[in-house]
Parts: C-alpha cells; sequence; structure tokens
C-alpha cells in the first residue's frame, strides 16, 4: 500500500463535520453518537473524554461493498471506503487523530484502533458494551485520539465476525526520530481469502484440531480459507512492491487475518527486524519470522540481489493454501526467480526494545495466573467450561469474572495454555514488556506452553484482554481488566 493511501478530510471540513453533523458548537462531536436525524445523544453509560483540535482528520464509512480478489473471483463483503484492505490512516507520532466513522452496514459496528493505547480516552477504544455503544446504523461516531506509540498499526471492526468480512485496514504512526534508515516502505496486508459468510464451525474431537484423534467434544474454529492473500492478492496475481539495487526498502507486516498465523521469508534476501508491534527494536537479522494474528513486525530488507523475488507467505499449523508476493526490482526481466531461504527464525527471545516498558523492574505488586483452555472434551486436559467455547480460567466470555488491578500497580500476567493450538492474545489500551520486548500482542504456544508479561497499571478504565483467533474470541476467551 502506498503512502498516500487514505483519504483525510482537510481541518476547516472537519470542523464543520464536526459542528454541524452533532448540531453543537466547536468540537462537541467527539465522544458523541451521531443519530441519522442530525440529533446528538450523549452515551450516557460510557465516560465522554477529553478531546483537542486534531491535526489530521479522516473519515470512514462502514459499507456492502463487492470485493475484487486479484486472482481470484469477486464476492460480497463489508468495507472500509468501498476498498479492501481499507484506506491507510497515516500520522505522525504525538498528532492528534479525529476519525468520523459512518456505519451504512445493516447492523451495527465500531472500529477499534489495535495499537493505539489512547491514553486517558478509553471511550475510543471501539469495544461495543465496554467503551461504547456501537454504532447503529445510518450513524456517525466521531473517534479521537493521540497517535502513540510510534510504528506499524492496523484498524478494524471489534463486532462479531465483522473483521472476517474484511473490514480492516492499516494504521500507521512516524516515529520522529527514527533509528533505522530507508530509502523507501511498503506495506503488507496479510489475510485469509473467505469469498463467503464467515461463521463458527465445530470439528468433532481432536480430529479438527491437528488429527490427534481420541477425544470426544465440539471445538468452535473458523471457517477452511481459501487461499492467502497480500494486500488483496493471491499468488495467481500477485501485489508486487519495488526496490531498487543498493535500496533499504522497510517492509511493514500486518497480519490481519481472523485465525492464520504466517510464517514470512524471501528469496535469497535477509530480512532485519526494526520493530515489534510499533516500538523499536535493537535490529536483529534473520532468515525468517512468524507473525500472530495481531501482531507486526517491520523490517528492512536490502537490495543487494536484483530480480523478481517471492515474498512467501506459509500458513502456520494450516492447510490453507501458502500466498506470495513479489519483491520486483527495476529494470529485472518477467517471471519470477526462485531462490535460497536460510534457516534463522526469529524467537522473542531474539527481540530487544529500545525503550522497555516504564516500570517494571524489580517484582511485580500484582500476579495474575491465566490458563488457556477449550470447553468439553479439553476439560480432560485441565480445562472446563462447555462444548463450542473458548475459556481463560475455565470461564468464557460474557460470564466470565473481571481482572480487577489498581492504578500504578507493576502487574505481571502469566499465561498457560492447556489446548494444543496457539492463541495470540491481545491487551487494549497498554503496552506490555514480555522478556526483553515491549509489544501489546504475544502469541501462547500450544501443548501447555507459557509466556510472561509485565506493564504498569497507568490508563485508568475497562479494556479488554483477548484471543486475537477471531473465532476463539468469538466464543468465550475474552477478559475484561478493570481498574479499582
Amino acid at each position: 500500500m502506498s503512502r498516500e493511501a487514505g483519504s483525510p478530510i482537510g481541518r476547516r471540513r472537519a470542523l464543520q463535520i464536526g459542528a454541524g453533523a452533532a448540531g453543537v458548537a466547536g468540537l462537541g462531536a467527539v465522544g458523541v453518537a451521531l443519530r441519522s436525524d442530525g440529533d446528538a445523544g450523549t452515551v450516557s453509560a460510557y465516560p465522554e473524554p477529553e478531546y483537542g483540535d486534531p491535526d489530521r482528520t479522516y473519515r470512514l464509512t462502514a459499507s456492502e461493498h463487492e470485493i475484487d480478489i486479484a486472482g481470484g473471483d469477486s464476492y460480497d463483503g463489508w468495507t472500509y471506503n468501498g476498498a479492501y484492505p481499507g484506506p491507510e490512516i497515516r500520522a505522525v507520532e504525538g498528532e492528534r487523530v479525529r476519525v468520523v466513522v459512518e456505519n451504512d452496514l445493516p447492523e451495527e459496528t465500531t472500529v477499534h484502533w489495535h495499537g493505539m493505547t489512547v491514553r486517558g480516552d478509553n471511550a475510543m477504544d471501539g469495544v461495543p458494551g465496554v467503551t461504547q455503544e456501537a454504532i447503529a446504523p445510518g450513524d456517525e461516531f466521531v473517534y479521537e485520539f493521540d497517535a502513540e506509540p510510534a510504528g506499524t498499526h492496523w484498524y478494524h471492526s471489534h463486532v462479531g465476525l465483522q473483521l472476517d468480512r474484511e473490514l480492516l485496514g492499516p494504521l500507521v504512526v512516524e516515529e520522529r526520530n527514527p533509528h533505522v534508515e530507508y530509502d523507501a516502505e511498503h506495506t503488507l496486508i496479510l489475510d485469509e481469502y473467505l469469498p463467503e459468510e464467515p461463521r463458527v464451525e465445530t470439528a468433532d474431537g481432536m480430529d479438527g484440531m491437528g488429527g490427534m484423534g481420541g477425544m470426544e467434544g465440539s471445538f468452535p474454529g473458523a471457517p477452511p480459507a481459501s487461499g492467502t492473500l497480500v494486500n488483496g492478492a493471491l499468488p495467481s496475481d500477485p501485489a508486487e512492491f519495488e526496490i531498487t539495487e543498493g535500496e533499504r526498502v522497510r517492509l511493514r507486516l500486518i497480519n490481519a487475518a481472523a485465525a492464520t498465523m504466517y510464517a514470512v521469508g524471501i528469496d535469497d534476501h535477509r530480512l532485519t527486524v526494526t520493530h515489534a508491534d510499533g516500538p523499536a527494536v535493537d535490529p536483529v537479522t534473520v532468515d525468517t519470522l512468524e507473525i500472530g494474528m495481531g501482531e507486526r513486525y517491520d523490517i528492512v530488507v536490502e537490495g543487494d540481489s536484483p530480480g523478481r523475488w517471492p515474498i512467501r507467505i506459509a500458513p502456520v499449523d494450516s492447510v490453507a493454501p501458502a500466498g506470495r508476493a513479489v519483491l520486483a526490482y527495476e529494470d529485472a526481466t518477467d517471471g519470477i526467480d526462485e531462490g535460497a531461504i536460510g534457516g534463522h527464525r526469529l524467537q522473542y527471545a531474539d527481540l530487544r526494545s529500545l525503550a522497555p516498558a516504564p516500570g517494571v523492574g524489580g517484582s511485580p505488586d500484582r500476579t495474575i495466573d491465566l490458563e488457556l483452555s477449550a470447553g468439553g472434551a479439553m476439560g480432560m486436559m485441565g480445562g472446563s467450561g462447555d462444548d463450542g467455547e473458548w475459556t481463560i480460567n475455565g470461564q468464557a466470555f460474557p460470564d466470565a469474572d473481571p481482572i480487577r488491578i489498581q492504578e500504578g500497580e507493576h502487574v505481571r500476567v502469566r499465561v498457560r495454555n492447556r489446548s494444543p493450538m496457539r492463541h495470540p492474545m491481545h491487551l487494549h489500551g497498554h503496552h506490555f514488556q514480555a522478556g526483553d520486548v515491549v509489544k501489546d500482542t504475544i502469541t501462547v504456544p500450544g501443548h501447555m506452553g507459557q509466556v510472561e508479561f509485565d506493564f504498569v497499571a497507568d490508563n485508568s478504565g475497562k479494556w479488554l484482554f483477548h484471543c486475537h483467533h477471531l473465532y476463539h474470541m468469538e466464543t468465550g476467551m475474552v477478559r475484561i481488566v478493570e481498574y479499582v
């Protein structure tokens, strides 16, 4: 996706939208649901945040729209501004961003700004029933937040399975003082090809989860993907990303898939990882990396091997077809070259953030132990709950106790996975420290895998903590983190 993508509204026009549509003076639309009859209705159940004069304003219209897949078929989906992926929202670190969201869908919706801390603006986090009332069909809502932290992020619907209807797009926050040099940049959005209505499917026993067999019960999951997309294109008509010999190109990788983790590599090129989930890390050079749902990595590629090379996107723990894009040098001949990819794969332990999460040194004030499992037969492995559920400590949301913390606490979270599947766990409103790296989404390995992370409770409100496998989230693997 190009740097120029997106559709910003001029500031003068933005003020007209804020004042005229809401029927109030100045910038009073923020934190208010705008009804189609023009009357402003404050959502009394949710706090109205403070706001300021935005530096950048965008408009997103969520609507039903035909999606044209390069190399595939067209199908009826839901999009922002008629495009898939949605338009890029871009700002400079610390700028104030306003996004006017219009709902032209047949059902209610919201937008979550994945990776933004929305500090002090809990109402802007986009979680229906937790931070705001959902935007009804025909209504608008005005989101406003500070662009922080810097890095590669994304936005998506947080209602039901709407993410898998293609309601998603990139959100890029430029650093004011980049720690790496590069000559050009491209954004790669990785996703499943699902030209049908999303639905929760169940598999009988462990045969539906890796073919292990021997256990009874139903396990909820995603419908099978028909392919792997890079910026809306299949391998038969791949997206191309230009590079010139001698250039350093920054590739922003976003896993926007609902249910698939990917391994990424480029023939005859190495990947220098420079950012993880936004924040900068000490550059580390590898051959491949795995990226879980919701995670982002920025990599720098050296233009030292002219040709047309495949960027390989291989689903992990999935039988879905692989994806491919092309790293295309200027003046390279037609066709796709075939090269080699080394065996050094990125591990979390390889990553060291330049700026550690503040306040997490020493012993924590509170330690929270969480266990991830599936209901039904998975109870035999230490879990609980009913068939058709994914649980945290045996509870499936919304019938789940909140995780309560206090302002200023140093909190440590230990997550153990009692299921055979990996779970990418995402914490809203915070970045946390896992080992030496600062992230907001971390994948917990299957088969009794465990991760541990720390954060300081410095952003009051109610925030979601959930699996970013959309179908696990939809069937219960969610908790609310609540300040008390």
